[in-house]
C-alpha cells in the first residue's frame, strides 16, 4: 500500500512538473530569461544555479512553478516576458496547458496498445477478453457506499440465501437487484487482484436519479489495438474525453444556475479525494492507473484554460484585453484581480478538501 501511495503521489506531482516544463521550454525558445524552475512550493530546501536559472526543490510538496523575468511587472527588456510580443507570451502560457493534453495522448496510446477496458453491450459475445460488470459511479450515502463499494470495482457474483448468480452483464445485476428489493444480498467484488464479499440492502424507494444500490454500472471487456493503430486511438480517446468533461461541467454549471443543484451522483473533489482515487486505480492495475492519470491530465488542461484570473486562462484573458486596448492592463489592477481570485480558489480547495475528509470518516 505504501508503494501505491508513493506512486500515486509522484504521478500527481509529475503532472504539475510537466505542465510547468511546457512553460519553461517555450520561454527558453523565445529567449525569455527563466529565473527559477522549482518543484514544490517555497520555502526552498535546495537550489542550484545552472546558467541563468536556479533549479530548486522546495518544502511544500504540492505543485511546481516557473519564475519568468518580467512576468510580475512590466520590464522594458528584450529578455523579459513583458517585453515579448503578445503572440509569444500567448504561446508560452498555452504551452503548459498543451502539455496536459500531450501527456494524456501518450498515456492513452500506451493503454490502447496494452489493452483498454472498453464499454461493451450486454449482447456482445464475440472476442471479448474478461467481460465484467463494473462500477462507474457510487452515489453519496447509498447502500453501495455504506458497503464500501468503490468506483472501478467489478461485481462478480450476487447471492441471497442459497440463490447464487455469477454475472458479467449489466441486466443480470439489475434484474437480480430488482427481484430482491429490501432484502440483504451478498456481492462478490473484485478490486484489482483482491476479491472479497460485502452485503447491502437494495432500496425499495431510492432517490430520483439513483438506483436501488446507488451505483452506475457498465459492462466492460479488454480491447487492445496493434501498435500502429494505438496512437490514432489515443488521439480519439483524448478528444472524446475532453468533450465529455466539457459537457459534464456545462451540465453541472447549468443545473447550479437554474437552481437544480448538482446532478445526481456528481461530486466535486479536492486534492484528498483525487489522491484517494489515484490509489484506488493503482490497485486495479496498470491500464486503469495510466488511463486515470490521462483523465486527470485532461481535467487539469480544461480547468487551466478557463478564463479565470490566477489560472493560465486568466493570463490569456488579460492578454486578449491588452490586444484589444493596444496597451496592457495596469499591473497593479491585474495583480489585485489575480490575488482576489487566487484566494477564492484556495478557499474553494480548502472547503472541498474538508468535504473529502468528511467522506473518508
Amino acid at each position: 500500500m505504501i508503494l501505491i501511495i508513493l506512486i500515486a503521489f509522484f504521478s500527481l506531482i509529475g503532472l504539475i512538473v510537466l505542465h510547468e516544463l511546457g512553460h519553461f521550454i517555450l520561454a527558453k525558445k523565445f529567449g525569455v530569461k527563466v529565473e527559477e524552475f522549482g518543484i514544490g512550493i517555497p520555502p526552498r530546501i535546495f537550489g542550484k544555479k545552472i546558467g541563468e536559472t536556479v533549479y530548486s526543490i522546495n518544502l511544500i510538496p504540492v505543485g511546481a512553478f516557473v519564475k519568468l523575468y518580467g512576468e510580475e511587472k512590466d520590464i522594458k527588456d528584450p529578455r523579459s516576458f513583458s517585453g515579448k510580443p503578445i503572440w509569444q507570451r500567448t504561446l508560452i502560457i498555452i504551452g503548459g496547458v498543451v502539455v496536459f493534453w500531450v501527456v494524456a495522448f501518450i498515456l492513452l496510446s500506451v493503454v490502447m496498445a496494452l489493452g483498454v477496458p472498453t464499454a461493451v453491450e450486454d449482447e456482445a459475445n464475440h472476442n471479448l477478453i474478461d467481460p465484467k460488470v463494473q462500477i462507474i459511479q457510487v452515489s453519496a450515502n447509498s447502500p453501495a457506499e455504506k458497503a464500501g463499494i468503490k468506483i472501478g470495482d467489478a461485481i462478480k457474483e450476487l447471492r441471497i440465501g442459497g440463490n447464487e448468480l455469477s454475472v458479467d452483464k449489466v441486466k443480470e445485476v439489475q434484474d437480480f437487484t430488482a427481484f430482491n428489493l429490501g432484502e440483504e444480498i451478498t456481492l462478490t467484488i473484485q478490486r484489482g487482484k483482491e476479491t472479497f464479499e460485502t452485503r447491502l440492502v437494495p432500496r425499495v424507494s431510492p432517490p430520483e436519479g439513483e438506483g436501488a444500490m446507488g451505483v452506475g454500472l457498465v459492462r466492460t471487456a479488454i480491447v487492445s489495438y496493434p501498435w500502429h493503430q494505438a496512437p490514432f486511438q489515443g488521439i480519439l480517446a483524448t478528444a472524446n474525453l475532453t468533450i465529455t468533461i466539457i459537457q459534464s461541467w456545462y451540465l453541472i454549471l447549468k443545473n447550479i444556475i437554474i437552481g437544480e443543484g448538482m446532478p445526481p451522483g456528481a461530486q466535486i473533489m479536492g486534492p484528498v479525494g483525487i489522491f484517494g482515487l489515484f490509489t484506488q486505480m493503482a490497485q486495479l492495475g496498470t491500464n486503469y492507473f495510466l488511463r486515470f492519470i490521462a483523465v486527470i491530465s485532461i481535467y487539469l488542461a480544461v480547468f487551466n484554460i478557463l478564463p479565470i484570473p490566477a489560472l493560465d486562462g486568466g493570463k490569456l484573458l488579460f492578454l486578449g484585453i491588452e490586444k484589444i486596448r493596444r496597451k496592457p492592463v495596469p499591473q497593479e489592477i491585474e495583480q489585485k484581480i489575480t490575488a482576489f481570485f487566487f484566494f477564492i480558489l484556495i478557499a474553494l480547495i480548502i472547503f472541498v478538501t474538508f468535504k473529502d475528509i468528511q467522506r473518508l470518516f
